[in-house]
């Protein structure tokens, strides 16, 4: 479990998180929510010691995420960040090969090897695995990203807007593939997302955020209400239940 308490992170005078406390429990996948400056992608980077807190503590499975060693902890979690820019060019097998470095160090085994391999399979990679990560269509780069922070073999796996700069078939696509990473593989998802449908549909838990606080966490039943949305984004949103799932209407 990932345990969150009274963070807070400043710039300035203003508080983009502003006393958060929450929990996300082991398995399934929770989704950050909430409209633009919510402090959703900065609460991620506290989460995963990309950013340190002004105040308060995250704790991982028990572990301090501000005192374990980097090493220790690159084998709990994994995040991937909104922006992803490569320096150098990688085929996808060298770039998925870079989440196995908190393990091997740089010096490839043979176990480093295997997991390499299955993340490509998983990802449907295969095929591409000797092609240069730039010659990639949008979707399949971001898959490429995916299988690297599958291939660090973490429990938790961290991912700041995924569905980023993809269209609707790729961004169906990614959401089953996260979704299969919980049910198939017992992992752990937590994703910041603009999309609440997105969100309703294939999460177990929603964590809502706006100005920097945190004003609801829930299952999706409980946070797709015209009520809970109204608190969150300020506009309307009407409900329609479509096989059993919550689906916000708010284009007209």
């Amino acid at each position: 479990m990932i345990q969150v308490t009274g963070v807070t992170k400043k710039y300035a005078n203003t508080a983009v998180v502003d006393e958060v406390s929450c929990h996300i429990k082991e398995g399934g996948v929770t989704s950050i929510i909430g409209p633009n400056g919510a402090g959703k992608s900065t609460l991620l980077s506290i989460i995963s010691r990309l950013l340190p807190p002004d105040t308060g503590s995250v704790t991982v499975d028990g572990l301090d995420v501000a005192g374990t060693p980097g090493k220790d902890l690159a084998r709990k979690m994994a995040i991937l960040r909104q922006d992803n820019h490569l320096t150098v060019r990688l085929t996808v097998r060298d770039l998925v090969g870079f989440g196995r470095y908190p393990h091997n160090g740089g010096r490839p085994t043979v176990q480093c090897r295997e997991k390499i391999e299955q993340a490509l399979t998983f990802l449907d990679l295969t095929a591409l695995a000797d092609r240069f990560v730039d010659e990639l269509s949008g979707g399949q780069r971001q898959r490429a990203f995916i299988a690297m922070v599958l291939a660090q073999d973490t429990d938790y796996l961290l991912l700041d807007e995924p569905l980023n700069n993809l269209d609707m078939k790729h961004s169906v696509e990614m959401m089953r593939l996260l979704r299969r990473l919980t049910d198939e593989l017992g992992k752990t998802v937590v994703l910041v997302i603009h999309d609440i449908n997105f969100a309703s549909c294939y999460s177990d838990d929603i964590i809502a955020m706006a100005d920097g606080k945190l004003l609801h966490q829930g299952p999706p039943s409980m946070i797709m209400q015209p009520e809970v949305l109204k608190d969150i984004y300020e506009i309307d949103i009407r409900i329609e239940e479509i096989e059993g799932n919550r689906i916000g209407v708010y284009f007209a």
